[in-house]
């Protein structure tokens, strides 16, 4: 085995071990994302090349878990992109509430360690504060999904460091969180929420009709092969006229493009039409 952590053969056999044994769709990824993640932890346990570090997986079970830990990292804040979200909080938002659905149901597709979600819970939470409108919060369902299980354990908490809020606006960090570090958020937030784990690539989309989903920051890290049939899958799941938000860097390419109408494409917020 060659001593070369960017060796292909050996890279090979390390991604097609870790699909095998742990169900990780390495193929699905971009192989220079999976280098960087791999390579991180080889550097940390001091391993030369693939082999070794095989052989390290073989007779630590820790390691395994902390490799996969890195695989699936999504590195978030909440309000992430304040643009994004105010568009949200002031396009999309009002537009589902006017429906005359008996629920309302969105899903956050990978949505890591929560921070997501609770963006939306306030978001939702504030539009029926202001519109007088908060026994409607009965019918709402936020819910996240992600791989990784330490994510969603984070998620289910639902505490943030401060770190996490340089991007909010204060008035809904004061309002939705508590005080002190780690901010805890506030109950009627937590009743809003709910964490499942799902593999995007490996597994259908959560039952039910969404009137939106938001899956920012994760596609970009999957090939062109996975992207279409994801985007395909999303755009089946939304009720027409449903929402799908994605990341500032991602954008609707190929067949995709046919299957949303843009509502604002600067930031990238689409919609799936309405038949007529």
């Amino acid at each position: 085995m060659s001593t070369d952590p960017t060796d292909d053969a050996g890279f090979r056999a390390l991604t097609a071990k870790i699909a095998a044994e742990r169900g990780f769709g390495c193929a699905n990824y971009k192989d220079g994302c999976l280098r960087r993640r791999i390579a991180v932890r080889m550097r940390a346990r001091g391993t030369p090349d693939f082999g070794t570090y095989q052989s390290l997986l073989d007779r630590d079970p820790a390691e395994y878990e902390l490799l996969l830990d890195a695989l699936t990292i999504n590195v978030t804040k909440l309000y992430r992109d304040a643009e994004v979200w105010g568009e949200v909080a002031r396009v999309v938002v009002p537009a589902l509430w006017s429906l005359p659905e008996p629920r309302l149901d969105i899903w956050s597709a990978g949505c890591a360690s929560g921070e997501e979600l609770y963006t939306l819970a306030a978001l939702v939470h504030q539009h029926a504060e202001r519109t007088a409108t908060l026994p409607r919060l009965r019918s709402v369902r936020i819910r996240g999904s992600d791989i990784d299980r330490a994510s969603l354990d984070a998620a289910r908490r639902g505490a943030y460091a401060t770190d996490a809020f340089t991007e909010m606006p204060v008035d809904l960090r004061v309002r939705y969180f508590s005080p002190t570090d780690p901010h805890l958020a506030a109950p009627e937030l937590r009743a809003l929420v709910d964490v499942e784990r799902r593999d995007l690539l490996g597994e259908p989309a959560p039952e039910g009709g969404w009137h939106l989903i938001c899956c920012r920051n994760v596609i970009i890290y999957f090939d062109r092969r996975s992207q279409e049939p994801l985007l395909r899958r999303f755009h089946d799941a939304l009720v027409p006229g449903g929402f799908l938000v994605l990341g500032k860097v991602e954008t609707l390419m190929g067949p995709s493009r046919a299957l949303f109408e843009a509502v604002d494409a600067r930031n990238r917020i689409f919609r799936r039409p309405v038949a007529r």
